[in-house]
């Protein structure tokens, strides 16, 4: 090694062997410019060479279920049969024999990416063949070993081998997996041991967990299958427990240090609104209401979490807290992520209020100058009371008289600045932080409340009102209208309405918008020539729209064409029938959305897939007890087309068949959370929160729970980190953290 500096972990990379400024650019790109940083850069992945089997053995193997490792090299590549059955066959050998690897699709391109002579380590389930063994599609690393004798070295071959996440940059610079590997080796035995303990000796004991330097060398190159779990163990629990540290500040500043408004929570507006209801508020309304008054009548900030399913009643429960507030003097800004969000909550909250004196106004973008100036003046000189807007709340040019209460929807799609801007209008006008409800229309996975929304206290509405009856969902195969005309038309019979939602999605908006009005023509003119059908999408102007719904509310229209613009805050009994075109083409949250439109009265409402013919062939051989529509043309579909759909929809069966398996929330955000990854509902960028290297939301969840357990009890124990055993701990919590540290003050 190179002894031009003070060698530590602040060393940066490029006077790493191995890595010279050209490659230490390449590595700056990733974000990786000193040791530490490169120490902190984990394998993706493992192959595991622990146990290589010589090809001769595999003859006598007759568990095929089991995966079986070889190493050799390249003998022979051939390709054998005719088209359509060409297939591409690799003799791999060792010394002690040879097999066959065989692929069966894209043989062309794996006769030429391998060649004669290299080699391989390959994984896989034996099939067998006139009884000899071959691996079929088998997994495969390049070795990248110049001579077979060099495959008794353990740092590419045998053994717990990482596998390191390149890219073009990397492999154009010469940086192979072998290349990679040498580097981290050098990195491991030259610094991992100048890698500081920062949990005192007792909390590893007590919690079994390896010492940083044991786990940091032990997740690079695992000495055996059990440590290299228990490294990572130890490494996830790092990140979760500093994240969870700055939930547990987060918190406390809010529970003890920040000034709030003592309401006086007997409102009579607000039971004013309770009696002019038509339903009876549910159990676990009434009990989310107690937390939720319970919060504002104490002096320090509510910061609270409400969530609960599609139609459990969030908005009636908010609006009960926002005219407490109201009733104590004070105004109600409420926030939503879009401007359609927006004008729904808005329409929503006048409905609520037609008997409550209170002054509801509507901040967006795009309003006339006229207009706008009127509500700001309004807002201003406090003679508005609720004011629903997107982000133009957050505009300088908006000023409140006396904000005291700060509703939040879909709070993962705002950034933490945003929301803090708008808390900090309430500050500048009555001198304390408003009290803050974040509302949430998707239920939210345990393991995920406990991180993005960590610091908040949750009030959950787990009750249905009890004159809903469950929305029955069923699948219809595309070319199959004829039965959907027929519901269509018995639903209709009964007095009932229906919804037919078409996908709008933004790559292919024009396309998608036209097949929606062409749909919309031809159900007018050729299909329910003597019913009333209307059209809504997202083009039409806010008149346009509320013509067409009102009509809709009205029952002046039996059938209601639309794109997703209805997908939250439309409330109407008698609207009884969901369809969804192309339904496999929309969210699994969305899908869910969607479907709570409907089952808002006392009769029997239904949920209608139309998904393509293939989609819902697998479906029903995949899934029992399900209502689907089978078509008798599904025979016609072309096998190949049917495999490549089967090949790149994976996700869209996973999504039909958990809508056909279950309405609850909770269990399909789960799945959504999987299938999505947690990326679009963690957001950490726009919540303040530090990035996470190893550890997964959604894999994560005892750790989670214990990390979150341990930080909050630190804080409550030792609040500034003074005592002399964590003085290791309030240093590198304060380094790795000092970004997101900018959203607190911390003593």
């Amino acid at each position: 090694m190179k002894s031009v500096i003070k060698y530590d972990l602040k060393t940066p990379v490029q006077f790493i062997k191995g890595i010279g400024p050209r490659r230490a650019e390449a590595f700056a790109n990733r974000g990786i410019n000193t040791v530490h940083e490169l120490l902190y850069y984990f394998p993706f992945d493992y192959f595991d060479l622990t146990q290589v089997s010589e090809i001769s053995s595999l003859r006598r193997i007759t568990d095929t279920t089991k995966r079986i490792s070889v190493v050799g090299s390249i003998r022979a590549i051939d390709i054998a049969g005719r088209p359509p059955r060409r297939k591409c066959v690799i003799t791999l050998g060792d010394a002690t024999g040879t097999i066959s690897l065989v692929f069966f699709q894209n043989a062309n391109y794996f006769k030429s990416a391998f060649q004669v002579g290299e080699m391989l380590a390959v994984s896989g389930k034996l099939n067998f063949f006139q009884n000899r063994p071959q691996f079929v599609h088998p997994r495969i690393d390049r070795l990248e070993v110049g001579e077979e004798d060099n495959l008794k070295g353990f740092l590419h071959t045998k053994g717990i081998i990482p596998k390191y996440s390149s890219g073009e940059d990397f492999r154009n610079l010469r940086i192979t997996d072998t290349v990679f590997r040498k580097i981290m080796k050098e990195v491991v035995d030259n610094f991992v041991e100048q890698a500081e303990e920062f949990f005192p000796e007792s909390f590893l004991k007590r919690l079994n967990l390896l010492p940083l330097p044991v786990a940091l060398r032990n997740i690079h190159f695992p000495e055996t299958v059990e440590y290299k779990n228990a490294s990572r163990y130890r490494l996830k629990f790092d990140e979760w427990f500093c994240f969870q540290l700055l939930l547990a500040y987060r918190k406390m500043k809010t529970k003890i240090q920040t000034p709030g408004i003592s309401f006086n929570v007997k409102s009579n507006l607000a039971r004013k609104l309770v009696d002019s209801l038509h339903f009876k508020l549910t159990k676990a309304q009434i009990k989310v209401v107690k937390e939720i008054a319970n919060d504002m009548s104490q002096p320090k900030q509510m910061n609270r979490l409400l969530q609960g399913d599609v139609g459990s009643g969030k908005t009636v429960v908010a609006l009960i807290a926002m005219l407490i507030a109201i009733d104590n003097g004070y105004q109600v800004a409420f926030m939503a992520p879009t401007e359609i969000l927006a004008e729904q909550h808005y329409k929503t909250l006048a409905q609520f209020l037609r008997e409550v004196n209170v002054n509801t106004r509507l901040l967006i973008g795009g309003q006339r100058k006229r207009l706008r100036d009127d509500i700001i003046g309004d807002i201003r000189e406090g003679r508005a009371n609720i004011i629903v807007g997107t982000h133009a709340l957050i505009q300088e040019s908006v000023e409140f008289a006396n904000l005291g209460f700060v509703v939040i929807d879909e709070q993962h799609r705002f950034g933490v600045d945003q929301r803090a801007e708008l808390v900090r209008k309430g500050k500048e006008s009555v001198n304390v932080h408003p009290d803050v409800l974040v509302m949430t229309a998707t239920p939210i996975p345990r393991t995920l409340s406990l991180t993005v929304y960590g610091d908040l206290d949750v009030s959950i509405i787990d009750e249905m009102p009890k004159n809903r009856k469950q929305i029955k969902t069923m699948m219809l195969a595309e070319p199959e209208s004829d039965q959907l005309y027929t519901m269509i038309r018995a639903t209709v019979r009964k007095g009932q309405q229906v919804y037919i939602i078409y996908p709008l999605i933004e790559e292919s908006e024009k396309v998608d918008l036209k097949a929606a009005v062409e749909s919309y023509e031809m159900f007018r003119d050729a299909i329910f020539t003597d019913l009333k059908v209307g059209l809504i999408h997202g083009r039409m102007s806010s008149d346009e729209k509320d013509q067409v719904m009102e009509a809709f509310k009205a029952k002046q229209l039996h059938i209601l064409v639309s794109t997703t613009v209805i997908e939250v805050g439309i409330d109407i009994p008698n609207a009884t029938m969901m369809v969804i075109e192309h339904a496999e083409r929309f969210g699994l949250s969305q899908l869910h959305q969607l479907r709570g439109r409907v089952g808002r009265g006392a009769e029997q409402s239904h949920c209608v897939l139309v998904v393509p013919d293939w989609l819902a062939r697998i479906t029903k051989r995949q899934t029992d007890n399900i209502e689907i529509f089978d078509s008798p043309n599904s025979n016609n579909i072309n096998e190949l087309e049917r495999q490549k759909a089967r090949l790149t929809d994976g996700q869209a069966l996973t999504r039909i068949q958990t809508m056909l398996a279950t309405n609850d929330g909770f269990r399909i955000s789960e799945v959504d959370l999987k299938l999505r990854g947690a990326g679009d509902f963690f957001g950490t960028r726009q919540s303040g929160l530090p990035e996470l290297h190893i550890a997964n939301v959604l894999d994560d969840g005892p750790i989670i729970t214990l990390a979150r357990q341990e930080a909050f009890q630190l804080v409550a124990d030792d609040p500034h980190l003074r005592n002399q055993e964590h003085q290791s701990l309030r240093k590198y919590f304060f380094e790795k953290l000092k970004t997101s540290l900018t959203y607190i003050d911390v003593g």
